[in-house]
């Protein structure tokens, strides 16, 4: 069974920073890329930061850019969002997600999530 376990969130004030964990089983983890989505109250999911596993190609969005960071751990099979001068704007439930091979746009594209964590940053 795949499962994708996250651990991190919670809240801090504007400016601050907080790590996320994304803790994968289950599936081979080179052969997947893993995506890290916020999902703000009345907004759609976004993709924020992708990792593909077996090159390290990281993607960001435009919003996080130089604030955020996607790591992986191949041997603990762990991918990290180090976020760092949070915006209050950065709030929302945040989800890891796995997709075969390559980052994916969509995520209807991703076949596996983490049970999701929320992070609250006030102004």
């Amino acid at each position: 069974e795949v499962q994708l376990v996250q651990s991190g969130g919670g809240l801090v004030q504007a400016g601050g920073s907080l790590r996320l964990s994304c803790a994968a089983f289950g599936l081979i983890f080179d052969d997947y890329a893993i995506g890290w989505f916020r999902q703000a109250l009345g907004k759609e999911r976004e993709r924020v930061s992708c990792i593909t596993v077996s090159d390290g190609t990281t993607y960001y969005a435009g919003s996080v850019k130089g604030r955020f960071t996607i790591s992986s751990d191949n041997a603990k099979n762990t991918v990290y969002l180090q976020m760092n001068s949070l915006k209050p704007e950065d709030t929302g439930f945040y989800y890891c997600a796995a997709a075969r091979e390559w980052c994916e746009d969509e995520p209807d594209d991703y076949g596996y999530w983490g049970q999701g964590t929320q992070v609250t940053v006030s102004s």
